[in-house]
């Protein structure tokens, strides 16, 4: 099955089985999705329920155990590692609960770096415009170990719009920060949203922050269900 021209991911009979030593767990089961351009879904569910897992099936960072995954109008099982990697080169963005910056590089450096793995024109140009863009040009120069918490998911933020991505996957990108923090993270992560139209997946047990998305799906025992 061909993803429709208004899908970016699509997940079809997704099984991800876990087996070893002491270990048979079934974390999804026979799950389908479709993750429509421009929209923002957020999945919600409690904690080992399998989100990130499905998350990092989506974006093709694991492989199922079973069925098919779709990216950006291509099955992700039919290609290896370095394939998928240049997949998502450009056209998929990520914000993590951790941030994940290197600690070795500015924070313009950090957003300057998937431009240039990429050939973006006037990389350096739109890194520094994205680094404006959250507000922390006056901080551009400092090492992530020289940031707020709050300063760091920016930086993040910025590095996964700077490439205008045709979809980003967030995973608990509000979940290392206070509350107020928090607001102001959401807030810049959709306004951005908006402003390029891209497709955000969102991984939460955050209620307040899927109320901002279009549509919230509970993962429950393996299987998706739909949230009012």
């Amino acid at each position: 099955m061909i993803m429709s021209e208004q899908s970016v991911a699509r997940a079809i009979d997704l099984t991800k089985h876990i087996t070893g030593p002491g270990i048979d767990l079934t974390i999804l089961n026979g799950l389908d999705l479709e993750v429509r351009a421009g929209e923002a879904l957020a999945i919600l569910g409690a904690s080992g329920s399998g989100k990130s897992t499905l998350l990092g099936l989506l974006a093709g960072l694991d492989r199922p155990s079973s069925g098919e995954v779709w990216l950006c109008g291509q099955r992700l099982d039919a290609l290896d590692e370095d394939e998928r990697a240049v997949l998502r080169a450009g056209r998929v963005g990520f914000v993590f609960q951790n941030f994940q910056l290197l600690p070795t590089l500015t924070a313009y450096e950090n957003v300057l770096l998937p431009l240039e793995l990429t050939g973006s024109a006037a990389a350096e140009e739109r890194a520094a415009e994205a680094i404006e863009r959250v507000g922390l040009s006056a901080r551009a120069r400092h090492y992530p170990r020289q940031l707020s918490g709050g300063e760091q998911q920016r930086v993040a933020i910025a590095r996964a719009y700077a490439t205008s991505p045709q979809i980003l996957f967030a995973d608990e990108p509000t979940g290392n920060l206070d509350q107020a923090t928090g607001q102001g993270i959401i807030e810049l992560l959709f306004e951005l949203r908006r402003e390029q139209g891209t497709a955000l997946v969102l991984v939460t047990h955050d209620f307040e922050l899927a109320a901002h998305c279009d549509r919230r799906l509970r993962l429950n025992n393996g299987h998706l269900e739909p949230l009012g």
